[in-house]
């Protein structure tokens, strides 16, 4: 494990880098987040897979424009597995093997947090394009340093934040872009993942799940406010939940708490609560709620599985006192699948992990490669949506101090 996570980097990184983040992003708008046409190349990319858990779950065979090169995972068992999903007949035992392999031009690092910012880094000296899970980084230090790597080596850099292109979080860019919320007012998100204790040991050793706080792993909850309307997180007041449990005791994080709550204020003044949760009578849950003085819409808050549309003061009502008001209306609304659409190529028009948003992670790094432009989810946008986070559990454990957010754009 690294030393960065067991020391307390925050003083020292929020020294170097405490310019005010949304300076340079009031200006953003939600056309960056349009899709690029599909279409088909004569120039393949072979992308390199590494990681034989999460990193099955995507695509990259089925994009017309790409070839599995090569796989790794430091199990034999997974890496067969990774050659069969991507019928691939190459694999190495490691990441830095396959570095060697002068055929791979790009990378997909499924890999444990705690090691994003150094793989990513050793990726991008070897000459690859990244494509990493999130998040980011787990401190600001790491930040800086993924930040300057990426810039300095002029590749490709996307983090594979589900979140942005979930079904319903497309539907809320669309409402965004064409001014149907009016003026947004309050947004909400949470992340519940009940029962991650079981993955806090593997054959009776501690893996890097172990007491993982829920604040530095924030971009499911962030993106739904970040990519829908580009504004950037400036402060945060934050609180944790723990109740001694042994579970928790001697991780390397030193971190206390099972669930935490970050309430946050933007560039655009707009009020952003962020809950991430690993235990309690939870249902489980990856949701947005997008506040609006013309119009709300409602993730599914699982109990039931309908999205939400309420549009206000179109009628006359009656509240329970019998006063006469403005009445707001709220109706059903069915989130189209922009799977099925011509935003994706053909062969890969399918229903897929986390909402569906697996196939576009996939399409939009392949294409971001063949068409020589910036990814969606590029550098600026995963340090935006990963940095609060880090501030976040920081104002935590400091019992809920109101903090700066530093900006990287």
């Amino acid at each position: 494990m690294s030393d960065t996570i067991s020391n307390d980097p925050f003083v020292s990184g929020r020294r170097k880098f405490i310019q005010t983040a949304g300076l340079g992003a009031a200006a953003m708008m939600a056309s960056r987040f349009l899709f690029a046409a599909p279409g088909t190349s004569s120039r393949k990319v072979r992308i390199g897979v590494v990681g034989g858990r999460f990193g099955l779950s995507f695509y990259f065979h089925e994009h017309p424009d790409c070839i599995v090169e090569a796989v790794s995972d430091l199990r034999e068992d997974r890496r067969k597995n990774l050659m069969e999903t991507y019928r691939c007949n190459k694999s190495y035992p490691s990441l830095t093997a396959l570095l060697k392999d002068k055929n791979v031009e790009a990378v997909f690092l499924a890999t444990p947090a705690p090691d994003h910012v150094r793989h990513t880094i050793e990726c991008l000296k070897a000459g690859k394009h990244v494509l990493c899970a999130v998040p980011a980084a787990l401190t600001l230090e790491e930040c800086n340093d993924l930040r300057n790597a990426v810039r300095q080596t002029g590749l490709k850099y996307m983090m594979a934040e589900t979140s942005v292109y979930r079904q319903g979080a497309i539907t809320a860019r669309k409402f965004f872009k064409e001014g149907k919320f009016g003026n947004i007012f309050s947004v909400a998100a949470e992340y519940n993942h009940p029962g991650l204790e079981v993955l806090f040991f593997e054959e009776r050793k501690p893996t890097w799940r172990h007491g993982f706080p829920p604040l530095l792993y924030p971009t499911h909850c962030t993106a739904f406010l970040v990519s829908v309307t580009g504004a950037r997180l400036t402060h945060v007041s934050a609180t944790g939940w723990g109740d001694n449990s042994a579970l928790l005791k001697n991780n390397p994080y030193q971190n206390p708490f099972w669930n935490e709550t970050a309430f946050f204020q933007t560039n655009q003044n707009i009020p952003f609560r962020v809950e991430v949760n690993w235990k309690g009578a939870l249902i489980e849950a990856e949701r947005g709620e997008w506040r609006g003085d013309q119009m709300s819409f409602f993730y599914p808050d699982g109990r039931s599985k309908d999205f939400t549309i309420i549009t206000s003061g179109i009628g006359l009502g009656k509240d329970d006192a019998g006063f006469t008001h403005a009445r707001n209306v709220a109706e059903v609304y069915k989130v189209p699948a922009w799977w099925e659409t011509d935003m994706l190529p053909e062969t890969m028009r399918h229903d897929s992990g986390h909402e569906g948003s697996h196939t576009f992670i996939t399409y939009e790094f392949i294409d971001a490669i063949v068409k020589d432009r910036t990814p969606e989810v590029n550098i600026d946008e995963a340090l935006a949506y990963t940095v609060p986070g880090i501030v976040g559990h920081q104002s935590a454990l400091r019992g809920g101090e109101y903090m700066a957010i530093p900006g990287f754009d």
